[in-house]
């Protein structure tokens, strides 16, 4: 009963000053919107990350150029690895059962008086078993496509969408730019909808032979990178085809022992736990932020609170006259600081959910995930920082004399 008298004394005081309220809770509203926001894109953003490894498979292996330093500075990414590279490795490396070399660009994609950009993959027959992801129109690349440096294309399914509506784009022609100029593909497939593949919007692409991107789209002579995978997902056997491809490559780049490697070989879990560290260090920025926000705030319901205190200096000294003891006037405005914290919480909450929900529907690029924890978690900061805030005020109301705060005007 006393602490339901105190909560509608609380609100009482909340309603009487309205304005006053918000702005002391100005900052508490911040910050845990800002908790809840941050939780909600880094849950969305992790859930679409990790789904997209999982589509993957575990046992995937990716070879890369190294940065190249001079005298301890970076100058850039080795050109290292090359076409011939990737076949040494399919043959000669027994723990490796697929191997994918690969080069990318963005490009403008047109289509008669339709156009689009678009991620351009160079890639080999290889890449729909390596990654899981098959056609539903037409054919995807052949060995013939690859050797011959064909002119075709297989789209993604939101090119195709964008450039061709619901008509069929099977043997259609599009352009695609390129450093050298456009040069004219035909489509001889369209890949199935499946979003995004770790970092990548696989339906946002087209795929076109490796050898002709190389050659005829963008004149480069080195691949951006090699895709492989180990022969089972066991931490054993990827670890065996990674020490397999360093040898290999080591040998035949003639590295010497004691030199720097001009290419880096990583499993995707090193990948996942790369992500992890950062999701964890982008989690410790936000929430800097956030504390720093529930910091003003506190400082706003102290500030409120000791009006409050000066205020019903003359009421505090009535309570005590009739018998109420300093605990328990230190207890009511302890709980008037929670009740104005929390409420500030409740509402950053609110606030945190839809600025979520408003990034979502800007970007499109995941859906953010507002879980009850993240809730709960800033509904408690929100708690303990009004806690905090109101123990000064509530220990100066508790020491008020009664005669001194009978005679107060």
């Amino acid at each position: 009963m006393f602490f339901f008298r105190i909560f509608v004394m609380a609100l009482r005081s909340l309603w009487i000053h309205p304005l006053r309220s918000i702005l002391a809770t100005l900052g508490v509203i911040i910050g845990v919107g800002a908790v809840v926001a941050a939780m909600s894109i880094l849950e969305g953003m992790s859930a679409r990350i990790e789904t997209g490894f999982a589509t993957m498979g575990s046992n995937k292996i990716f070879i890369s150029p190294n940065i190249e330093r001079r005298s301890g500075r970076m100058v850039g990414n080795f050109e290292s690895l090359k076409l011939e590279d990737a076949t040494a490795i399919a043959k000669e490396c027994p723990n490796v059962v697929n191997v994918m070399p690969q080069i990318t660009n963005s490009a403008l994609i047109k289509f008669l008086s339709k156009n689009t950009n678009a991620t351009v993959l160079g890639a080999t027959e290889n890449y729909s078993a390596i990654n899981n992801h098959k056609v539903t129109e037409g054919q995807f690349l052949n060995s013939t496509d690859i050797q011959g440096s064909a002119s075709v294309a297989v789209l993604g399914s939101k090119v195709k969408r964008e450039l061709f509506g619901g008509r069929p784009a099977i043997d259609e022609k599009i352009k695609i730019s390129g450093t050298l100029g456009s040069r004219t593909f035909t489509v001889i497939g369209v890949m199935e909808e499946k979003g995004n593949v770790a970092f990548t919007d696989v339906d946002r692409q087209v795929i076109i032979p490796i050898s002709t991107a190389m050659d005829k789209l963008w004149g480069v002579k080195a691949v951006q990178m090699i895709m492989a995978e180990a022969a089972t997902p066991s931490d054993a056997d990827i670890e065996k085809a990674k020490e397999e491809i360093k040898k290999l490559l080591r040998q035949r780049h003639k590295i010497r022992a004691g030199q720097q490697d001009d290419f880096q070989v990583q499993a995707q879990k090193e990948f996942v736990q790369q992500f992890s560290t950062f999701q964890t260090l982008i989690g410790v920025v936000l929430g800097s932020i956030a504390g720093i926000s529930l910091a003003v705030g506190g400082i706003g319901i102290m500030n409120i609170m000791l009006v409050a205190v000066t205020e019903r200096t003359r009421e505090i000294g009535v309570r005590m006259a009739m018998g109420a003891q300093r605990l328990d006037v230190l207890q009511q405005f302890l709980v008037e600081a929670s009740i104005v914290s929390f409420l500030g919480g409740a509402l950053g909450v609110l606030v945190g959910w839809g600025l979520a929900t408003i990034i979502q529907n800007a970007t499109r690029v995941f859906e953010t995930i507002t879980t009850g924890a993240s809730i709960l978690l800033a509904l408690s900061m929100a708690t303990i920082v009004g806690i905090v805030s109101g123990i000064y005020p509530a220990w100066k109301a508790s020491r008020l004399d009664p005669v001194e705060a009978l005679r107060y005007e």
